[in-house]
């Protein structure tokens, strides 16, 4: 018994590749490169604008062109790792994404480089799912969370880095490189990637097997290439356009809600699908996809409105504000190897809950600032944020695969990273929507209380006339001044006012998420619904 279940044991670790920790750090560098380009070229657009003979408006399509792109290939990346292989369709996402990216930096206008930047997220949607579902099957259960760990790093600390590396690297040498540094990241990654990654023989086979009778579902990747571009781009110009009392908006939000209709019923019943819909019957699977939808929502929401609240509200410069966010980054990827080593020793429930916790805590912390708040209290409460957000992304992803058939696996990342991506999307949407709404609602009421009959404010009237009247102005133009000044004064309180409605949203928001774990099955029972068919 001993000798068979020795035998047993050594079978079972050589169903997993030997160099399996040296494919990690290529998956994670590739998920890395392609998650920081979606944040990276954010403080840069006013450079491009400028460059290319553009306006700001025009240059947000930088932004929009690469995420719209990037939403449409994410969840369909399980269908062409099926169609082409899935080292082949990794392969293939490098190479694209770093000519792409080689294409960016070299742009001559905005037009090459609006083009360059759709196949770039072409090429960048494939690299998410496919490097999750890589390190999914190169290791046992027992150590799938250490190596979730390494991803997490990728795509968690990516975007807290990427405004700042992307200042920095436009103010010391030019926008174009934050483009051209992934091409030698590129070549490096498709070199080693090309030697280490394997498609084992009856991942092969089981493939084939599949493809036998094979139609591609045209009708299903139109509905989603409609559905989920209009989508993004309703989210990204939403607010800028006043949402639906714009015709366009309005005429996107219509797109997308009958093509995404459309598409779930197309997709149930087709023997081919291009999307597997019937994968959210899982409970588990559909919890784990709200969650890091959620999760989403709140890191990049969060990662836009804390920069925005120290420019605008404490006149911190570009590079200060990104010195706020960054060592919450730091705090990510440290706390990962120990939230990968507790994952095999505490259920995976358990550790969402708490990490939801710790951000809706870390939230309401925030929502009780005020406009002296100092630069070290803010880089704590970031840091007080992510150590909550740390304890989210591993459990999160192995919630996904209780449960759920082992051949799935390719599916199962393509989900989690769309829901991660979409839940951003309409995070950062939501946030400054909601910020423009309660900015002009605060300032309302304080104009309201503000008449001729309040005491404090004719003695401040007075106090600030009397000033500019020392300072050289008549008397006329001194109260003039003193009055512009008391408006100037109400418009910034409103406006912290409304930063702190975001944080405390945000806040309830994550609360009210953690009844939603007590119903997630235990992570124990993933160890056999995730085992790679090797």
């Amino acid at each position: 018994m001993a000798a068979s279940g020795d035998s047993a044991a050594l079978a079972a670790r050589a169903a997993y590749p030997a160099n399996r920790w040296l494919i990690a750090a290529v998956v994670g560098m590739a998920a890395f490169m392609e998650v920081l380009d979606i944040s990276i070229a954010n403080v840069s657009l006013s450079h491009i604008a400028g460059s290319l003979s553009a306006s700001q408006e025009e240059a947000t399509w930088v932004l929009t062109s690469y995420l719209v792109s990037n939403a449409i290939v994410l969840p369909i990346s399980g269908w062409f790792s099926q169609v082409l292989g899935r080292k082949r369709f990794f392969l293939i996402s490098i190479v694209l994404f770093s000519v792409a990216s080689l294409a960016c930096g070299l742009a001559p206008s905005l037009g090459w480089l609006i083009v360059a930047r759709i196949f770039q997220g072409v090429g960048g949607g494939g690299l998410q799912p496919v490097s999750q579902a890589i390190l999914a099957d190169s290791f046992p259960p027992k150590e799938r969370g250490m190596a979730f760990a390494i991803y997490g790093v990728a795509v968690v600390f990516a975007p807290a880095i990427g405004p700042t590396l992307g200042g920095w690297i436009t103010d010391h040498a030019s926008w174009h490189w934050i483009f051209l540094l992934n091409v030698p990241v590129g070549v490096m990654l498709f070199v080693v990637a090309g030697m280490l990654v394997r498609d084992t023989a009856a991942y092969e086979a089981a493939r084939r097997a599949k493809m036998a009778g094979f139609r591609i579902d045209y009708v299903g990747f139109a509905l989603l290439a409609a559905g989920l571009g209009c989508l993004q781009i309703m989210l990204d110009k939403g607010q800028q356009n006043d949402w639906f009392d714009s015709s366009f908006i309005l005429t996107m939000a219509v797109i997308a809600v009958s093509c995404l209709s459309a598409l779930v019923l197309w997709e149930l019943f087709h023997p081919h699908p291009i999307m597997d819909i019937r994968l959210f019957r899982h409970f588990n699977f559909a919890v784990a996809n709200l969650l890091m939808f959620m999760l989403g929502f709140v890191l990049l929401g969060s990662t836009l409105l804390i920069p925005q609240f120290v420019q605008s509200v404490l006149g911190y410069t570009s590079t200060l504000a990104g010195l706020v966010i960054s060592p919450g980054g730091i705090a990510i990827v440290l706390m990962m190897p120990l939230v990968g080593f507790l994952s095999n020793r505490i259920e995976a429930r358990w550790m969402v809950a708490f990490g939801l916790g710790v951000v809706a805590l870390s939230m309401f912390h925030i929502a009780g600032f005020t406009g002296d708040v100092s630069f070290s209290q803010l880089v704590v409460a970031r840091i007080y944020q992510t150590l909550g957000i740390a304890f989210l992304f591993i459990p999160l992803t192995g919630i996904a695969y209780i449960g759920v058939p082992a051949d799935k696996t390719d599916q199962i990342s393509a989900f989690i990273n769309l829901a991660r991506n979409i839940g951003g999307s309409v995070g950062i949407s939501l946030v400054t929507t909601w910020l423009a709404r309660r900015a002009q609602f605060h300032q309302n009421v304080l104009v309201g209380e503000i008449t001729p009959y309040d005491h404090q404010y004719n003695a401040l009237v007075q106090s600030l006339t009397e000033h500019f009247a020392q300072m050289g102005a008549g008397i006329e133009a001194a109260r003039q001044q003193a009055v512009a000044t008391i408006g100037q004064l109400v418009s910034e309180q409103a406006q912290i006012m409304a930063y702190l409605d975001d944080f405390w949203l945000l806040g309830v928001i994550f609360a009210a998420l953690i009844p939603l774990t007590l119903l997630v099955g235990s992570s124990r029972q993933s160890d056999a619904s995730v085992r790679p068919e090797h």
